[in-house]
């Protein structure tokens, strides 16, 4: 049997048909009122249909004040929850999680986003760095309001009909920039120590869990590393994963942020990365470490390097830039196929350029097929 074909069966108790999962993408596809509309619906009505054993939304914002880009969907207490019911529909039978978000400093200057982090400390991008504000330190009573804002979009997500929640704290977004000693310069019970530093993200965990019903599902997206030296990596990555047994049904791993593009094959430590699921050798330490069900992604573009993650002992494989070009690809693999999808690729000279045209390029392959147009990928 093709070992992504095999079921699982998750400690929410939710069983998923297969190993395959689509992670997430930034669709950037908020229409009116950062709500979804008919192009998302379009988009996961693809995905729905294409064979993956679990779909998980591109990110969306728990504060409508602070948005990564301006196409962010946002769900809180003043969207329309019909929309999002919609959008649940048009996926089935295939189950949807909400990815669940806040940027932090990762905000873009002249959108006058409310830019929040554990410290004042800019994001450090070189010569764009200037797109991105000084943060606001945040307050006891800042890192409250966001802890009730994930649980309040936990519980709004499963009142309009989503399997689960994935909880981000990877990529340099907020949680994340709790983690890393590099951004995290406080010394109260937020920072300092690495329990300190991943106090807020075990909270939110709590509060989720609080929040929601039995039955629905919790996951967070960590770094396996940040690929920065001085920052989060793989020893730090397993003890927050110790942390988290008993509270989540799966980790998803994967790597770098807006500092470092891991997820587009670069890093800041010079370290290398595999041509094909990046972050395979560098996580696959963590999992004879615990006992939470791990997935993987990054860079998995073909059937025989998923079986390779799946015989390494990780639970799940997360597929995202190949299913923007091919959205019935699991279909292929579950039916024994390798069907490999080449990568998106530029030839621009900048790192940094090259990974912002690549993402360009996956960005308006998924806005094509959210207008009903199939494309060339």
């Amino acid at each position: 049997m093709v070992l992504v074909a095999r079921p699982l069966t998750l400690s929410s108790g939710m069983t998923l048909e297969n190993r395959v999962v689509k992670a997430a993408m930034e669709e950037q596809l908020a229409g009116t009122g950062q709500q979804p509309d008919e192009r998302i619906e379009r988009l996961y009505r693809r995905w729905g249909a294409g064979g993956a054993g679990l779909l998980i939304t591109g990110h969306v914002m728990v504060d409508r004040r602070a948005l990564a880009q301006p196409g962010d969907i946002v769900l809180d207490r003043a969207s329309d929850l019909a929309a999002f019911r919609r959008w649940v529909s048009a996926a089935a039978p295939t189950p949807l999680w909400m990815q669940i978000n806040h940027p932090g400093r990762v905000v873009l200057r002249d959108t006058g986003a409310l830019a929040l982090a554990p410290s004042a400390t800019r994001v450090d991008i070189g010569t764009l760095s200037s797109f991105y504000p000084t943060p606001k330190p945040m307050t006891g009573a800042d890192i409250d309001t966001v802890i009730e804002r994930f649980a309040t979009t936990a519980g709004l997500a499963q009142d309009a009909g989503f399997a689960g929640v994935e909880i981000h704290a990877a990529h340099g977004y907020l949680l994340s920039q709790f983690l890393s000693p590099l951004v995290n310069r406080r010394d109260d019970e937020w920072g300092g120590t690495l329990h300190n530093r991943a106090r807020l993200l075990l909270r939110i965990v709590d509060a989720v869990h609080d929040r929601v019903k039995p039955g629905f599902g919790i996951a967070v997206k960590l770094n396996s590393a940040d690929f920065q030296r001085g920052g989060f990596d793989v020893d730090d990555a397993g003890r927050v994963i110790e942390w988290l047994e008993g509270r989540v049904d799966f980790v998803e791993l994967s790597g770098g942020s807006v500092e470092a593009l891991a997820t587009a094959g670069h890093t800041a430590d010079d370290r290398t990365l595999e041509r094909e699921a990046y972050f395979l050798d560098l996580a696959a330490r963590l999992v004879d470490r615990t006992a939470v069900p791990l997935m993987l992604t990054g860079g998995i573009r073909r059937a025989t390097v998923a079986e390779r993650v799946i015989e390494r002992g990780f639970a799940l494989v997360g597929v995202a830039t190949a299913l923007a070009q091919h959205p019935e690809l699991p279909q292929r693999w579950l039916a024994g196929e390798d069907a490999p999808v080449a990568p998106p690729r530029s030839a621009l000279p900048s790192k940094l350029m090259r990974a912002a045209a690549v993402q360009a390029a996956v960005t308006g392959r998924l806005h094509a097929l959210g207008h009903g147009k199939d494309c060339s990928p």
